[in-house]
């Protein structure tokens, strides 16, 4: 079943796990939103530099610093997404109290280490 995801701090470097996430998201046949700082395509999903009121979101998965991730949660709460995926080096106590709050589900996982065991 297709779960639509927004890769939260999508990266148009190839080396980048954010970048490796909407490859596989795509290949595993999920409807990929992507934004990031830097415009570009991966695997034919536009990277957006704007933040869109995106619907229906299954899951955001993010690949931003606790640090930087302040100034978004109020924008990723107002998606109301069904989960959040905080991905290594994102985990973020702050964050996760702000989103049990507003009754959105979080976990501290590897988006690519989901898809890759079928547990996405």
């Amino acid at each position: 079943m297709s779960k639509k995801t927004l890769v939260f701090g999508a990266s148009i470097k190839p080396n980048r796990y954010s970048n490796y996430a909407v490859e596989r998201l795509v290949n595993n046949n999920h409807e990929v939103v992507a934004y990031g700082s830097k415009s570009g395509t991966i695997s034919g999903v536009e990277i957006d530099t704007e933040l869109l009121p995106y619907k229906d979101l299954n899951t955001v998965t993010l690949y931003l610093n606790p640090t930087v991730q302040k100034q978004y949660y109020d924008y990723i709460i107002r998606l109301k997404p069904e989960r959040v995926i905080f991905n290594p080096g994102t985990e973020n106590d702050e964050f996760y109290k702000l989103l049990d709050k507003h009754n959105i589900p979080h976990e501290a996982s590897c988006t690519l280490v989901l898809l890759s065991t079928n547990q996405y």
